[in-house]
């Protein structure tokens, strides 16, 4: 008789039901992990809101390989009982963006456009078991994976993605460091991430900005080492960010802000001549009236960005394990497999009150 595992599996619009899966067999190029922990990612909001066929959602994933086939083994560099976190990519390999290392855009991956990737794929795709709201997860030929020290608690470890996304986008794109003044408009976990790893950077100064409703967020944002934070509901952000830089404006400006378009035509005002926007917050809808010549006379480079480098994720996961920062404080909630319908409502505004960063342990 077959091992059997249990998931959670999205099965209509805002719809989860616990199901019974086999755990697969597992040939010699793939593994299986038993999920230690999954983070609940801001973007898994909008994809449970739309039903596209049954899936098991979340790829924030932390857990120990359970089995690992020899050719796996080797390929990856892991063994059983490995603890590793694992990205939501399976890349090619082979393509011009995955040997240049910019395996997140290759095509196999691409989940808009008919790629597979964790914590989206149906469980139609065998062998089903893709998301990481499940007790074991089935490890693809192309997993890309990162170990995790012993000693960082899961539901930190869990932060590696959001946090990998910070140093990709803060640092690697936006190019934060010594001299530059950084303005991050949201303090969401991905905000929060980019405050983080324009600290560790070295950046002169920092400012973040949000609702009234985000003073919490807004008070971690200092102790994660933000110089400023600004409520736009009660102050006037341009006037006060003219104020902090002495009428420079800010070198570097990152939307991480999913409230609608406002904040992109916000930060072309917010910028300094010469300095770069970056675009990391989905608006699901168009920009009314962007005047594009501002652009041009300030001579701003705009950048749309998503996801994360290896080397990013690497350098999210030392950082989580130096302890240096109060990261726990991030941690606001932890759901049980049985509760992955209101761990998402939680993210989504719909559940309980005060989520940053929202986990999902399987196993309770």
């Amino acid at each position: 008789m077959k091992e059997k595992v249990l998931a959670a599996v999205q099965s209509g619009e805002k719809q989860t039901v616990v199901k019974t899966f086999d755990i697969p067999e597992i040939p010699d190029d793939a593994g299986l992990l038993k999920v230690e922990v999954s983070g609940v990612c801001g973007s898994d909001w909008p994809d449970y809101k739309k039903y596209i066929g049954d899936r098991i959602l979340g790829h924030e994933v932390v857990g120990y390989i359970e089995k690992v086939g020899k050719f796996a083994a080797e390929r990856w560099g892991v063994k059983e009982g490995d603890r590793v976190a694992l990205e939501e990519y399976l890349p090619c390999g082979h393509c011009p963006r995955c040997r240049s290392g910019e395996f997140r855009l290759c095509a196999a991956t691409d989940k808009w456009n008919g790629g597979i990737r964790f914590g989206y794929t149906t469980v139609n795709e065998t062998p089903s078991l893709w998301g990481g709201y499940s007790q074991f997860l089935y490890l693809h030929p192309n997993s890309v994976f990162h170990k995790v020290p012993e000693h960082v608690p899961a539901r930190e470890a869990a932060l590696a993605l959001p946090l990998g996304n910070g140093i990709e986008w803060a640092v690697n794109e936006g190019e934060a460091g010594p001299g530059k003044t950084v303005l991050i408009q949201g303090p969401g976990q991905q905000g929060l991430g980019c405050v983080l790893a324009a600290k560790q950077a070295g950046s002169d100064c920092i400012i973040v900005s949000g609702m009234t409703a985000d003073k919490e967020r807004l008070e971690l944002a200092r102790k994660f080492g933000a110089d400023f934070t600004i409520d736009v509901q009660k102050e006037d952000i341009y006037e006060r960010v003219k104020e902090i830089t002495g009428d420079a404006m800010a070198d570097i400006v990152i939307d991480v802000a999913s409230g609608g378009p406002s904040t992109v035509t916000l930060a072309v005002e917010l910028v300094k001549i010469r300095g770069t926007i970056i675009i990391a917050g989905k608006k699901h809808q168009e920009i009314p009236s962007f005047y594009s010549d501002k652009l041009m006379s300030k001579c701003i480079t705009m950048k749309g960005v998503r996801g994360h480098s290896y080397g990013s994720v690497e350098r999210a996961i030392q950082l989580i394990a130096s302890g240096k920062y109060p990261l726990g404080e991030m941690c606001t909630h932890d759901f049980g497999l049985n509760e992955v319908d209101q761990a998402l409502k939680t993210v989504g505004g719909e559940g309980e009150k005060g989520a940053i960063h929202v986990t999902v342990n399987p196993w309770n």
